[in-house]
Parts: structure tokens; C-alpha cells; sequence
């Protein structure tokens, strides 16, 4: 046999090598660019299996290559902003073998997880965090007296965050060793690296020229001060001329670039620089780099290929099911632009997310009415408050995770004022894959809670349409409505949308003995459980609520005194509708008696890793199984609860 022939040649030799960054460091600079090749190609490989966030992780291969081989990570801390371009850095980072498990339930989690790896010193899956969380770690290098470096890698789009300017802000009046890395990779907010400003940035970031600075400005004190003023806006003028970094300098960061961030040679040396030069507050360094970069098929599309499902290598096309019924976020999209050619006063407003969220669909038909404000949750729910204060009646799409980030505008700029603003909320309840820093698990319990609020939950894409109409139609006051990610369930669709009555359910089954509530997404579950209580010969009640606030107290009532047993089941934590309903049956004394027994089903106090929708509900006990335990238990029947829970 010969053995020459029987070995396979690996398409990945240098990175087979690599099992951690000490790993990488140990190889020649000579060896970088091939490290980088195999790595994007091991990154495409990996996702086009699992799906999931693609054009970022691209874009910042040879970045990752060059910060894990001149930082010494993990001792040095390299944050990466929102944690969906790092999966590049998963692999270099001791990972590689579990790559093809992402986003999957057990696997590696789609962004950044302190809990995931020492290489993961902060985790992140939402915008705009790593500059406040890396001045922390920096500030805290320096109580402690520690030499590593802080490095906070965060791209353009971020940097359309409040956040970040607070942070960048901070930074600028201390005099904590952090370094941030812009990547520049869609808005070109300077011009592109060339050889000149590759010098510049080498020139500027070298201890030399930097040692050289600060003696002159320790000189230039001595001069008179207009002589001094005159001398310092000079050099700040040259070197912001070529380099484009004013805004920065102004807040006190030293600034250094831009570089090309596909260009080894330029990003190496202004790293060891920026590295070496330790005596020194906050330094950016800006990198131009190209999402998608690399990959044909994603370089050729307006996304970049920023998130798919699974795809073929060779062509790029994604695998995608035929789906049983419209998507929610479609639904709602499609819903909004009827009532739109109804009302020119309606307009829509999205917080970086128009595909996310529907809206690029409603600017196709009203690019004038859309307005996409930036990854700025807080300023799109005061702009939102604005139109309405001016008669106009806002939309405000946003993921339920992410208006979290505009509570307080929420309550102090839409609620107290009692503007109209619209609240579409996507995303509500359990997500999938991406985990849960995007479940939507909180906004029933902290929206019931704000006075003048009237918050809704769709129950099928049918219930979308029609509150979507009933959000148009209401001038009260502010008005939400939550709706899950994903297909519907295939009802049949109305041709346009009826307002509904607020704070009015409706009762879709009628039984005797147990009555189950639902609010929202759940109402299927709760169908298929009636059935098959009734094999247990459980009569059930199915009802679903609409409105988490105001709640149908008559319906509610009814429910409670002529049923043994009430369960409320709803998509989210505790605190929310389970708990409004338990406030009103305790006011009205339906609960003194003992006669009715009542429980609520929310989600558990833990957060869900990712997984498929359906397991996460199983393992969150939300199921039709659950339910149907949860009623022959509160009759008093546990045997037959626990074999229906096993079966």
C-alpha cells in the first residue's frame, strides 16, 4: 500500500495548527495572509451548515488574524461589539470543533458569551456596548494596577448609538488604557486607505512621533498662549486634514488612520504601535474594511450576506423553506401600507432594522413616510413622540429585546404625555436561534405596568391585520401591539383589517369545567390542549384575551365563576398578564372562597439558551402537553397529569 497516496492533503493546514491564539502568535508574519484565506474559507464552510450572520464575521478576518497575533489575548481583552461578526474569532479562539454547531440548541451561541469562553470577556448580542464595557475593564486595569490591554472592536453602525458617544466621551476624560477599533465597513465616513494615509497612520501611532508631540506641547507651554493655541491647531489641523479624525479628537481620543483592514502589512505595524505606546488615555484606531469580503455571491448582494439560513457554497443560494403561511413581520408590513393609503397622516419609524422589522416593504410604497433613525432606540421613541405631538400617528417598529433600550422615553416622553404612538412589537416571546439577548420575553410586563398604556398580543396572523387597524384607528393615547417571530398559522387572512374593541376578548371554545385564557401566540397550544382534555373527559373553556391591558374584566369574571379552574398562559415573564388578571381576581374577591383555583403559565425565571421555537416552548412548559398537566393537576387528577406530561 502506499502510504504517500493514503494520506489527505488538508485545504486547512495552517489553521489545523491553530488551537489558540498562542497558537497563531507562534507562526511567521509571513504565514498571516494564508491563516487569513483558510479562516474565511473555514467561516463560509461553517455557516453555509448552520445559517446565520455571514457578510460581518467576512469583513473582519484579517482584523481578527492581526489584534489575536499582536494582543495577547486572553489576558488582553478583546470585546467585540454586538458579537455577530466574531465567529472568525470563535474559531481561532478554541472552537473550531464545535464552528458547525451555531445557533443550535446545546451549540455555540450566534454572538459573544462570557460563560462560553476565557477568549469571551463580555457578552454581547445588541448594539453599542463594547466602548462603555471596555472603559470599565480599562478602568478597572488600572485600580488594580494591571499592564493588559483593553481592545473594544465596534463597527460604524454602532457608532449611530447614543451610547457610544457616552462612552467615547468618558473615555476622552480619563486616562485609562483603552484602545477602540472603528470598522469602517458601510457608511465611509472617511475616504478609503491608500498609501499615504497607511504612512500617516504608522507615522502618528509610532512612540517617535507620539513622544515627540507631547515634548513639543510641553514646550509650546512656555511660549504666550496665543503663540501656543496657534502652534497646537497647526498639527491637529495637518493631521486631521489627512486623516479625517476631528470628532474623535474633540473628544479626547487620539486618532489614528484610516487603514486599509484587508491589508496586513498596514494593519501590523499601527497595531504594534498601538500596543507598545503605553503611556497614553484612549486611542482609536480606524480600519476600512469590506462586509461580505471574500465570498463572491455575498459581495454581489446589497446585504453583504448579513444574515442567512443555510446555502451551497459553490453558488450561494440559501436554502430556504416553503413556508405554510406569510411570516408575522410580513403580515404586519403589508397591513400597515393599507392603512396607510388610508390615512396620509401615518407614517412608520425603525431603529436600523427595515428589513427586520417589515419596513422595507412599506417604503417601497411610502419612502417619504419611512424614516430608518440609526441602531438609536431611545431617539426613535421621543422622534416618535414628536409626530404624534403634531398630529401625525407614528408606527414605531422595534423588537421587543430592543425597545427595552427606549423605556425610559417610553414612559417619560410617549406615556405621560399621553401621545399617540404606535408600538409595533416584534419578536415577542421565544426567537429560536438567536437565544436570549432577542427574546422576547419582558415587554407585556413592562409596558401593562405604564399608566395610559393599551398593549395587544396577536394570537394568529389574521388578529395581526386587525390590530394593526385598531392601533390606526386609536388617538387615545399609546398603543402596543406584540407579535411573534416566524410563520403564522395559516389561517385564513382577512382582505383588510376591522378595528377591534379595546379591552373586549373573545371566547373560541366553550366548555364547563376548565377555562384556559390565552393572550397571544399561544391560543394553537391552548386549542390543541382542550382536545385532548377532552379524551381525559375535561370539559375546557378556550378563550383568548386580546388585550393584556385593559383586560376584559367581564370576560375574565364569567370565566372565573362559572369554571373550577382558570389558567392564564401567556408568551413572557411573570409580572405581565397572568399577574393583571390574579390583581383583578383578588380585588374582586374571586380568589377568598377557595372554590376557584386558579394558575398562571408564563415563562420560567431563567434565561433560554438557543433552540428550535417549539423545544424552547417544550422545555419552558408552554406546550399543549404542559397545559393539558396543568389542568388535570389543579382537578386533582396528578397521576393522569403526570402520564400526560411523559406521553
Amino acid at each position: 500500500m502506499n502510504n504517500e497516496a493514503s494520506v489527505t492533503t488538508s485545504p486547512t493546514p495552517l489553521l489545523d495548527s491553530i488551537r489558540t491564539p498562542a497558537d497563531l502568535r507562534r507562526l511567521p508574519e509571513s504565514d498571516l495572509a494564508q491563516v487569513a484565506k483558510e479562516l474565511r474559507e473555514e467561516t463560509i464552510s461553517a455557516v453555509s451548515v448552520t445559517g446565520g450572520h455571514l457578510g460581518a464575521g467576512l469583513g473582519v478576518v484579517e482584523l481578527t488574524v492581526a489584534l489575536h497575533y499582536v494582543f495577547d489575548t486572553p489576558d488582553d481583552r478583546l470585546i467585540w461589539d454586538v458579537g455577530h461578526q466574531a465567529y472568525p474569532h470563535k474559531i481561532l479562539t478554541g472552537r473550531r470543533d464545535r464552528i458547525r454547531t451555531l445557533r443550535r440548541g446545546g451549540g455555540l451561541s450566534g454572538f459573544t458569551k462570557r460563560a462560553e469562553s476565557v477568549y469571551d470577556p463580555f457578552g454581547a448580542a445588541h448594539s453599542s456596548t463594547s466602548i462603555s464595557a471596555g472603559l470599565g475593564m480599562a478602568a478597572a486595569n488600572t485600580l488594580a494596577g494591571r499592564e493588559g490591554a483593553v481592545i473594544a472592536v465596534i463597527g460604524d453602525g454602532a457608532m449611530s448609538a447614543g451610547m457610544a458617544y457616552e462612552a467615547m466621551n468618558n473615555a476622552g476624560a480619563m486616562h485609562s488604557r483603552l484602545i477602540i477599533i472603528l470598522n469602517d465597513n458601510d457608511m465611509s465616513i472617511a475616504p478609503p486607505a491608500g498609501a499615504l494615509s497607511s504612512y500617516l497612520a504608522r507615522l502618528v501611532s509610532g512612540g517617535a512621533y507620539r513622544s515627540v508631540r507631547e515634548a513639543a506641547k510641553q514646550l509650546g507651554r512656555l511660549l504666550p498662549r496665543f503663540v501656543y493655541d496657534r502652534a497646537r491647531k497647526t498639527e491637529e489641523f495637518a493631521r486631521n486634514f489627512w486623516a479625517g479624525g476631528t470628532l474623535f479628537e474633540e473628544l479626547g481620543i487620539y486618532y489614528v488612520g484610516p487603514i486599509d483592514g484587508h491589508n496586513l502589512d498596514q494593519m501590523l505595524p499601527v497595531l504594534k504601535n498601538v500596543r507598545d505606546f503605553k503611556e497614553t488615555g484612549p486611542i482609536l484606531v480606524h480600519v476600512v474594511t469590506q462586509k461580505g469580503k471574500g465570498y463572491a455571491p455575498a459581495e454581489a448582494t446589497h446585504d453583504k450576506y448579513h444574515a442567512v439560513n443555510m446555502f451551497d457554497v459553490a453558488t450561494g443560494k440559501q436554502v430556504k423553506p416553503k413556508p405554510n403561511a406569510p411570516s408575522y413581520t410580513t403580515v404586519f408590513a403589508e397591513a400597515l401600507v393599507k392603512e396607510a393609503a388610508k390615512d396620509d397622516r401615518i407614517v412608520a419609524v425603525t431603529a436600523a432594522m427595515p428589513s427586520g422589522t417589515g419596513l422595507d416593504i412599506f417604503q417601497k410604497s411610502y419612502p417619504e413616510r419611512t424614516f430608518d433613525v440609526g441602531i438609536a432606540e431611545q431617539h426613535a421613541v421621543t422622534f416618535c413622540a414628536g409626530l404624534a405631538s403634531e398630529g401625525f400617528k407614528p408606527f414605531c417598529a422595534i423588537y421587543s429585546t430592543f425597545l427595552q433600550r427606549g423605556y425610559d422615553q417610553l414612559v417619560h416622553d410617549v406615556a405621560i404625555q399621553n401621545l399617540p404612538v404606535r408600538f409595533a412589537i416584534d419578536r415577542a416571546g421565544l426567537v429560536g436561534a438567536d437565544g436570549a439577548t432577542h427574546a422576547g420575553s419582558f415587554d407585556v410586563a413592562y409596558l401593562g405596568v405604564v399608566p395610559n398604556m393599551v398593549v395587544m398580543a396577536a394570537a394568529d396572523e389574521a388578529e395581526l391585520v386587525h390590530m394593526v387597524a385598531t392601533a390606526a384607528a386609536y388617538d387615545a393615547g399609546p398603543i402596543a401591539f406584540r407579535y411573534p417571530r416566524g410563520e403564522g398559522v395559516g389561517v385564513e387572512m382577512p382582505q383588510e383589517g376591522i378595528p377591534l374593541e379595546i379591552g373586549r376578548g373573545r371566547v373560541m371554545r366553550e366548555g364547563k369545567q376548565v377555562a384556559i385564557l390565552s393572550l397571544g401566540a399561544r391560543l394553537a397550544e391552548a386549542l390543541k390542549a382542550a382536545e385532548e382534555l377532552a379524551g381525559f373527559g375535561v370539559s375546557a373553556t378556550v378563550a383568548d384575551a386580546r388585550f393584556a391591558k385593559p383586560i376584559d374584566e367581564e370576560l375574565v369574571t364569567r370565566l372565573a365563576t362559572t369554571h373550577d379552574a382558570l389558567i392564564t398562559i401567556e408568551e413572557g415573564s411573570v409580572g405581565g398578564f397572568g399577574s393583571f388578571v390574579a390583581q383583578k381576581l383578588a380585588e374582586d374577591g374571586l380568589l377568598d372562597s377557595g372554590a376557584l383555583k386558579f394558575r398562571s403559565m408564563v415563562l420560567p425565571d431563567v434565561f433560554l439558551d438557543q433552540d428550535k421555537p417549539e423545544k424552547l416552548y417544550q422545555q419552558a412548559g408552554l406546550d399543549a402537553k404542559a397545559i393539558v398537566a396543568k389542568a388535570l393537576s389543579l382537578l386533582g387528577r396528578g397521576n393522569e397529569a403526570l402520564d400526560a406530561r411523559i406521553a
